[in-house]
């Protein structure tokens, strides 16, 4: 089974998450704000989104926090990550990559970062990192 898990403020990175669920097929589809009682346990494949904030840095009151309680859940997973940028080197993105890593999960492949609004190659993109973890 695979989730697509996002945070989004401005929209640009729910985009992505929409357009990498509909490249895995059959995935679930959800914003970290409305997860409830989400389990990743109870999936092999999942990808994480969130854009870049501040000093480039994942979301902090509500992305970080779920994501800082989920490392411990990720051993054995293949993991997926994306997130939009507006600024910087996407330093946070290369962060989130060694904490997955760390966590015992197989990363799929360098993160996906796009700048501002992904436009319709950006979303082609993301189908086809959908695409890519579902055949992982």
């Amino acid at each position: 089974m695979i989730a697509v898990v996002y945070w989004s403020g401005t929209g640009n990175t729910e985009k992505m998450a929409e357009a990498i669920a509909k490249g895995a097929g059959d995935a679930l589809l959800v914003n970290v704000e409305s997860l409830g009682d989400f389990d990743a346990a109870g999936y092999d494949k999942i990808a994480f989104g969130c854009p870049s904030m501040g000093a480039e840095q994942l979301e902090e009151s509500v992305f970080e926090p779920f994501f800082t309680e989920t490392e411990s859940k990720l051993g054995g997973k293949k993991v997926a990550l994306f997130g939009s940028y507006g600024w910087g080197d996407c330093s946070w993105m290369r962060d989130c990559e060694a904490r997955v890593q760390a966590s015992g999960a197989s990363l799929l492949e360098e993160g996906l970062t796009i700048n501002e609004t992904p436009d319709a190659d950006g979303l082609a993109l993301c189908e086809a990192l959908g695409a890519r973890l579902a055949n992982a």
